[in-house]
């Protein structure tokens, strides 16, 4: 079995550390105007591994944070994924260049799929999948369009291409702390070979408890933003949880 890992959220906006609600930019709530300092509070809890979203690069199209980015890197010696706003492989390169872990392709991984193949051939165990999606439904653009490609179909896709990992994020769930949608994760994890991390709506060491249930082995992950920050969520207890867990399936 796969290690589960926990991995705290910065979402990017104009150079702060915020959360949504649903994807809404307008619904930002800014809870860091430092996303180092965040980021370094986040490695002090100890978390081993970043997850980061540059929200204005995701809606327009190219990377805007990435001086927070850069701080964000400086400040901490835990790998980061970064997703929003990685469009083709010359950003992939560069964010790897500057010592971004993962990239996460989510928009360009619906409308060029050709370039996920690729960027995996050029940078294996590197790329991510983002499928965001509503009812079963992928959404692109920073969750502002929605297409007719379902997600079992799109993780298709990708089966042999040697994606890292797929994070998959209930939009209707995101940053309202409603519980994961554990079945909906776990069908795609069951449904494909690659690692597959839950997103939107962790809100409470019950859901971390219920995605290590042995039922829900095939996910490897999940993302918790809001639940930390509104210290729903308290970081020693899951982590240790997790660990124990970890040891069980022989992980740790």
């Amino acid at each position: 079995m796969s290690k589960f890992t926990l991995y705290p959220a910065i979402d990017l906006k104009d150079g702060k550390c915020v959360r949504l609600i649903k994807g809404e930019m307008s619904e930002a709530t800014i809870f860091n105007d430092s996303p180092a300092d965040q980021a370094d509070q986040f490695a002090e809890m100890g978390f081993d591994y970043l997850h980061l979203v540059d929200l204005n690069g995701a809606f327009a199209g190219e990377p805007v944070n990435e001086s927070a980015v850069e701080q964000i890197l400086k400040t901490v010696k835990m790998p980061v994924q970064l997703g929003g706003g990685i469009r083709d492989l010359a950003t992939i390169e560069r964010w790897l260049g500057l010592g971004i872990s993962r990239v996460i392709l989510g928009t360009v991984a619906v409308k060029n799929p050709d370039l996920v193949l690729e960027a995996c051939k050029k940078f294996p165990n590197q790329v991510v999948v983002g499928l965001d999606a509503r009812n079963g439904y992928i959404a692109t653009e920073g969750w502002a369009e929605q297409s007719e490609l379902h997600m079992f179909d799109m993780a298709a896709r990708f089966e042999d291409a040697g994606v890292a990992a797929i994070i998959y994020t209930d939009i209707a769930r995101d940053g309202i702390l409603t519980g994961v949608n554990v079945e909906q994760t776990r069908a795609l994890a069951d449904k494909t070979a690659i690692p597959v991390i839950a997103s939107g709506g962790l809100a409470s060491i019950g859901d971390v408890k219920t995605l290590l249930e042995d039922e829900n082995s095939k996910i490897s992950g999940a993302i918790s933003g809001r639940a930390l920050y509104d210290k729903r969520l308290d970081p020693v207890e899951a982590i240790s949880i997790i660990s124990a867990a970890n040891q069980l399936r022989g992980a740790g």
